[in-house]
């Protein structure tokens, strides 16, 4: 008997596959009451699956099995994305629950990493393995080519080498490191990755690896095509968690031999004042390993902690999780209160429910937390050695005598920068080794101690003694930031100094990490020239960092797309900096940018655009005034005009001025002060229309207030020229609304229509091609998508005659539509039925038709999901045979499908065909 399984037929479609363990695929799981899963970077995924005993493919579930997610986009192929295969280890479930209902924990395929541990060596140091010096592939094929020798793992795959990671790039990190037998494959993996060694995935059963941050860091928010998650369009949920519990502004680092040192952040959020936090770090004996520990700390403390979450919903979202973007990229999304940003997805979260959809969430780190996780990765690594680019070369010079000590082994110096009190940069290394157990003949032996020799510049410099330590690492600082040296340690053994181990030449790293983009300036313009204001934080709200040097003023022509921009000004803290001679009514754009005392620029401010305002009126520059310097000699005759502003009430002894000094019209608004002219000061009725000049009135010289209950007539009145704002035009009767920085307009607006003024709404003015737009008259309300002026998408007319809801989009053929006549109480639909729907368990009808290919007697129809209530179905079959001579009937209904038997008569089944249409119903089956 045959089981017809519908397909799905959402837009973003996922689907469960079962495998046989390391082997073949098996079949759809085409039924599950509900699944979660969650795909993380770096990390083992999991699957949480629902299923019914009764539904097809139970089977292969009671038994060890592999299942993948696939996924499809638009009914295109179906695809088993990275991280997606998962094996059936973990199941429970209830013998009495009626509906066989069995939930499985399914941990991804890399939990069985976990099932591969390295084994001891006859080379062990310590009691450990010991690698020197090589890079990860190596490390990792060594333990995998092990395994698979004993028969491990003999599904696994990997697709790198000890020399080329799974993208064909040689590896770039080299370690030193020492691993204790039963180390398994994926904390290995895991430590890696947290260290910023390596990421790392499964595809299928194969295992990839890649250099930290290249395959599995892709920039997706930037570009000409950047991946964009709208709210609204495909994010619908976006909560934030924010803390500053672990907020510090000082801490106190005390470390061996009597160190302390305390180092503050001036950039630190502190809304209570000082926030102080101690940290005891053992075996730092270095003030600059100090200091750039307490650095990195303070980083991380500096800011109140956010954690973002947001809810996907695939069925409408232009961009789609794992079709384009996966866990690990950089995309832009909604962070603080909404605001698009660059973060990167650090997992991805599906699930589908009993009502068959696919919905998720992504976890999203900003810039800030990405940056916590690479301080955190160097911190670990001065404090436990063993990554670094490493090298070997000349060596830098020693002393020998009997018995001396063997050159260290598997050398490494990690360099970092770290900063002073005020600011400056300096240099430090951490530097580690294989200690040394026996002299140059190979004979065993136990050495006093190590030193740490160096020289600068390589090959010229004399070599000097820089530290000296007990044990196989050593830190040192200061060193000149760029500067060039050659380290080397040796073993001393009762004053005799050992062979050297040198590096190969290292440049000591400056400081490479920008200020916080400024915030934005105050723009505006006195007397001629532009006054940039800056109140000294970051846009963050924060103080900027201690190594801040100053902020640049930048301008450029907004309107000259060949102008990018060049430096007019600085401020080197908070204040008003002054940009002079600019032509007067000409836009100019501004914005800042931070420096560092290292050099480091910082991300652009926002920008302003502002015009100078002249002094004097425009028109007497060059005449009367020579380079708005000096009055020409004989241009300003006796009874010449005095220009307005220049003479100010104060200037003016009282009573000087009678009504006969002056000529007629000779004082107009513009010569006024403003405020200088008093309502007590006007005799009744002693201004009238005739003697205010045409135009002699503009909006800055009416006070705020001043119209309140007055009619105002003209054809436009707006609330700003530029800018988010609002126009009135009363020749078309519109209201347009502009968002800032934009032309794309929404508009309420009247037509005439019918003998009456129709009132219209619509959005998205700038793209007619897609609008959504609201009419309201006294026989028509109507409400849907518009394209071009017609009907694009959804819509709802709600007439005095009749009533109109669905889909039209310029074609009978894609119209879909439900009609209701007033005038004679009848309705009609327009539009076909999904067959095999398979999109809720609450749906009102499932339709169908099929040829059969099979079964004797008859075949099982299946819905889907299992049906919230009855189902009534109405059926019939058609006989393909010439002469149709059998007889059928319906035998058995559920809420999950129904069967249908027949005689064995008219060729069998061949040529069989069924059509049915079921119903929900509350009765009895």
């Amino acid at each position: 008997m045959q089981v017809i399984i519908p397909g799905e037929r959402l837009r973003f479609g996922m689907r469960l596959v079962a495998h046989a363990p390391n082997g073949p695929r098996l079949g759809l799981l085409g039924e599950p009451l509900s699944w979660d899963a969650g795909l993380p970077l770096n990390d083992v995924p999991s699957l949480e699956l629902t299923y019914t005993t009764h539904a097809q493919g139970a089977a292969w579930l009671r038994e060890p099995c592999e299942v993948a997610l696939e996924y499809s986009v638009d009914g295109g192929a179906w695809i088993e994305a990275a991280n997606s295969r998962f094996l059936r280890i973990k199941r429970s479930g209830d013998a009495t629950d009626q509906t066989g209902a069995r939930r499985y924990s399914l941990p991804g395929w890399a939990w069985m990493l976990r099932k591969l541990v390295l084994y001891p060596s006859l080379d062990m140091v310590d009691g450990k393995r010991q690698f020197n010096a090589v890079r990860v592939g190596h490390i990792l094929t060594t333990l995998i080519s092990e395994g698979a020798g004993r028969g491990t793992l003999p599904g696994l795959g990997v697709d790198f080498t000890a020399t080329h990671d799974s993208a064909g790039q040689p590896w770039s990190a080299e370690l030193t490191i020492g691993l204790e037998p039963g180390t398994d494959l994926l904390q290995l993996l895991i430590n890696l990755s947290e260290q910023g060694v390596c990421d790392w995935q499964m595809t299928g059963r194969v295992l990839q690896v890649y250099n930290e941050g290249t395959a599995l860091g892709r920039q997706l928010a930037a570009g000409p095509a950047p991946v964009e998650l709208v709210l609204g369009r495909d994010i619908d949920q976006a909560p934030d968690d924010a803390t500053l519990e672990d907020a510090a502004s000082t801490i106190l680092v005390v470390g061996e031999e009597g160190l302390r040192v305390e180092v503050t952040n001036p950039g630190a959020v502190a809304p209570w004042g000082r926030w102080e936090a101690y940290q005891s770090q053992g075996g730092v004996k270095d003030e600059g390993t100090a200091r750039l520990l307490a650095g990195q700390a303070l980083e991380r403390a500096s800011r109140e902690r956010v954690q973002f979450t947001r809810q996907i919903k695939p069925q409408q979202a232009r961009f789609l999780p794992l079709a384009d973007y996966r866990p690990g990229d950089t995309i832009r999304a909604p962070g603080e209160e909404g605001k698009l940003d660059a973060l990167r997805v650090r997992q991805i979260t599906l699930s589908r429910g009993d009502d068959g959809v696919v919905g998720g969430n992504l976890t999203l780190n900003d810039r800030f937390l990405e940056r916590e996780i690479k301080i955190a990765r160097q911190a670990a690594g001065i404090l436990n050695g063993g990554v670094s680019s490493g090298g070997n070369g000349g060596d830098p010079g020693g002393d020998s005598e009997n018995r001396v000590p063997a050159a260290p082994t598997g050398l490494l110096v990690s360099p970092s920068a770290y900063q002073d009190d005020e600011g400056y940069t300096y240099g430090q290394i951490t530097v580690s080794w294989v200690g040394v157990t026996t002299d140059i003949n190979g004979t065993p032996l136990t050495v006093d101690g190590y030193e740490l020799v160096g020289q600068t510049p390589p090959g010229t410099g004399a070599t000097r003694v820089l530290a000296i330590s007990t044990s196989t690492s050593v830190t040192y600082s200061p060193l000149e930031p760029k500067s060039r040296w050659q380290f080397g340690v040796r073993a001393t053994n009762q004053g005799t100094k050992g062979l050297v181990a040198g590096t190969a030449v290292i440049t000591i790293p400056d400081d490479e990490t920008p200020p916080h983009d400024p915030s934005t300036p105050q723009v505006d313009s006195r007397l001629g020239i532009f006054r940039i204001a800056w109140d000294g934080f970051t846009s963050s709200g924060t103080g900027m960092p201690r190594d801040f040097a100053r902020v640049l003023v930048m301008m450029r022509d907004p309107l000259d797309p060949a102008d990018e921009g060049h430096q007019v000004e600085w401020l080197e803290r908070a204040g008003t900096a002054v940009v002079p001679g600019q032509p007067y009514h000409v836009d100019r754009e501004f914005w800042l940018l931070a420096i560092d005392r290292s050099g480091n620029l910082s991300g652009a401010s926002a920008h302003v655009i502002s015009q100078a305002k002249p002094l004097v009126d425009t028109d007497i520059i060059g005449q009367v005034i020579n380079g708005a310097t000096a009055i020409i000699d004989g241009t300003v005759p006796a009874n010449a005009k005095i220009t307005a502003g220049t003479i100010t009430g104060g200037l003016i002894q009282a009573l000087a001025i009678n009504a006969g000094h002056l000529n007629a019209n000779s004082v107009t608004a513009d010569t006024i002060e403003a405020g200088a002219i008093q309502t007590a000061h006007l005799a009744a009725a002693a201004i009238t229309a005739d003697k205010i000049a045409a135009g002699s009135i503009t909006a800055s010289k009416i006070d705020a207030d001043a119209l309140n209950g007055k009619i105002i007539t003209g054809p436009i009145v707006r609330s700003s020229a530029t800018g988010r704002r609002w126009v009135l035009d009363s020749s078309t009767l519109d209201l347009r609304f502009y968002p800032s920085g934009g032309s794309n307009y929404s508009q309420i607006y009247a037509q005439d229509y019918g003998g009456e003024a129709a009132v219209y709404l619509t959005t998205n003015t700038s793209f007619s091609s897609q609008q959504a737009q609201l009419q309201v008259s006294s026989g028509l309300i109507r409400l849907g998508m518009v394209g071009n002026g017609s009907p694009s998408g959804g819509g709802l007319d709600i007439a005095s005659t009749y009533a109109r809801y669905g889909y039209s989009a310029g074609s009978s053929y894609s119209e879909a539509s439900i009609y209701f006549d007033g005038t004679g109480g009848r309705w009609t639909m327009k539009g076909k039925v999904y067959e095999w729907t398979t999109s809720s368990p609450n749906e009102t009808v499932c339709a169908g038709s099929g040829v059969l290919s099979s079964g004797y007697s008859g075949t099982t129809i299946t819905y889907g999901p299992t049906m919230l209530d009855n189902m009534g179905p109405i059926a019939t079959i058609r006989d393909g045979a010439r002469t149709p001579n059998f007889y059928w009937c319906e035998d058995g209904s559920s809420k999950s499908g129904f069967s249908l038997e027949w005689s064995q008569g008219g060729g069998v089944y061949s040529g069989k065909a069924f059509y049915f249409w079921s119903f929900r119903h509350p009765g009895s089956e």
